[in-house]
């Protein structure tokens, strides 16, 4: 197997659902700064933004936890 191929592979891996798990939960760190902002600001449109933005990080988790649990056992990169 070509290392191109284990690269393509990476993204439906074990890893690389983990990976795209820690980086969308790192997008919550920018969704709870951008609510405190608003918060003080009493700024109900960006705080009504941040809100979205939290409920689609929400999906986006939960979407890539659902694939975690149907790779199962099945990781690409191990064999």
């Amino acid at each position: 197997m070509s290392a191109l191929t284990k690269a393509k592979g990476f993204k439906k891996s074990r890893s690389g659902t983990y990976l795209s798990m820690a980086t969308t939960a790192f997008g919550a760190v920018s969704v709870l700064k951008q609510a405190r902002k608003a918060r003080s600001d009493n700024d109900t449109l960006r705080l009504l933004d941040a809100a979205v933005s939290a409920a689609a990080i929400a999906t986006g988790l939960a979407i890539l936890y659902r694939e975690l649990k149907r790779l199962g056992d099945d990781d690409v990169l191990l064999g």
